[in-house]
């Protein structure tokens, strides 16, 4: 009899682990952020705010997109365009602009409406001030 009940818990205990497994890749599953976020953007829409730029740290990182963060790409962090939106951003102080690609999520600082790649931040001219006011322009997918 003792074999029995031995038995009886290792079932229960197995079946607990499944459905406590089950549960925990459900939980993540849903918690996981799709790859665009509602429809495409307007052609010509635009925001205005801060952007501040990221790297090293996270250079060569997997990106909210799956993809691997290359500091010296031409991509930038928004928090709601679809993943490879086309966006033109100019840097308000010195008027210079650049094509960027929508490949990550953030800026998660209040105030800040994209974050650039170390090589847009110096191609726009604030990589030494951090950030910079910006005008953002959606150009498609």
């Amino acid at each position: 009899m003792g074999t029995r009940r031995g038995e009886s818990a290792i079932r229960r205990a197995s079946r607990f682990a499944r459905i406590a497994a089950l549960g925990l890749a459900l939980a993540l599953g849903s918690g996981c952020s799709p790859k665009t976020l509602g429809p495409p953007p307007e052609r010509g829409a635009a925001q205005e705010g801060l952007a501040s730029w990221y790297g090293a740290p996270y250079h060569g990182r997997q990106t909210a997109s799956g993809e691997i963060y290359d500091q010296e790409a031409l991509t930038a962090a928004h928090r709601a365009l679809p993943f490879g939106t086309q966006v033109r951003v100019t840097n308000l102080k010195n008027g210079r602009s650049l094509v960027l690609r929508i490949n990550d999520r953030g800026p998660f600082v209040a105030g800040r409406i994209v974050d650039v790649s170390r090589r847009a931040a110096r191609e726009l001219g604030f990589l030494g001030d951090g950030v910079a006011p910006v005008r953002l322009e959606v150009l498609g997918g």
